[in-house]
């Protein structure tokens, strides 16, 4: 099986970088030199080119790792729908905005709005599985729909805001206003939350569902999944009861 394809950052990025084109439908059946002439929005009069930034080489096959600091790269991963994607570093806004499937793997800090929906669009993510090894900014996970997103750092205030269904999954702390107006799915907090006053404590208990998930990130990515995460306690809170009130905040207790 093919290593897949790497993308090298040949200099540091003088300005912003959109790479929301690079990774939609098809790409992971690209050579590297057709992957090399999708476009890059970027700050400048000149149409830039993805090989104008990176070298890319290898062999198609499904996979691709990005390579250098891309702290001021924005949608990496944007529309994802397959394949498997790593990021050896930091990126910018908008990583993995409205993914539908495959794997974004960021082994570094996301910006605001990962994993969320883009702004004309009604639902954020819809599938895949979005990884984030550092920190993520605000709004990770906002209007998703379907999917996973695991954090290993702390998340940005408003965590899964107005989510319609999936999995936001945050080992730090949490900022202000998670899930708020969520309609349904799931925020895990394994590190510090607020819990909106909109919600309300339903139950402690241990969610099967959980360990199978927590299980899954370590195995696959090498999260720091402790065992007193998988076998331990949550407290559970319905919410937002302003909304449907179908979703639930799930905060680990030691007790």
């Amino acid at each position: 099986m093919s290593d897949g394809l790497i993308a090298r950052l040949r200099a540091p990025l003088r300005g912003r970088a959109d790479l929301g084109e690079i990774l939609s439908t098809g790409w992971t059946s690209l050579k590297a030199a057709e992957l090399a002439r999708r476009p890059v929005r970027a700050e400048g009069p000149e149409p830039l080119k993805l090989g104008d930034l990176f070298d890319v080489s290898g062999d198609p096959g499904g996979r691709l790792r990005f390579e250098g600091d891309l702290a001021l790269a924005d949608r990496v991963g944007a529309g994802l729908s397959e394949g498997e994607v790593i990021v050896e570093g930091n990126v910018g806004a908008e990583a993995g905005v409205g993914m539908t499937g495959g794997s974004l793997e960021i082994r570094g800090d996301a910006g605001p709005r990962a994993g969320a929906a883009a702004p004309e669009a009604r639902r954020g993510m819809t599938g895949g599985e979005l990884i984030v090894h550092g920190s993520a900014g605000p709004e990770a996970g906002a209007l998703m729909r379907r999917g996973l997103i695991a954090i290993a750092g702390g998340a940005g205030s408003h965590a899964g805001a107005s989510m319609i269904a999936g999995t936001v999954l945050v080992f730090g702390g949490i900022g202000a206003a998670a899930g708020l107006w969520s309609k349904r799915g799931s925020i895990v907090a394994l590190g510090p939350v607020t819990v909106p006053p909109t919600y309300r404590y339903a139950c402690t208990y241990q969610p099967v569902h959980l360990c199978l998930i927590l299980t899954r990130l370590r195995t696959r990515y090498a999260l720091p999944v402790e065992e007193r995460y998988v076998t331990g306690f949550y407290r559970r809170y319905s919410g937002d009861l302003a909304d449907l009130g179908k979703g639930e905040i799930l905060a680990w207790t030691a007790e």
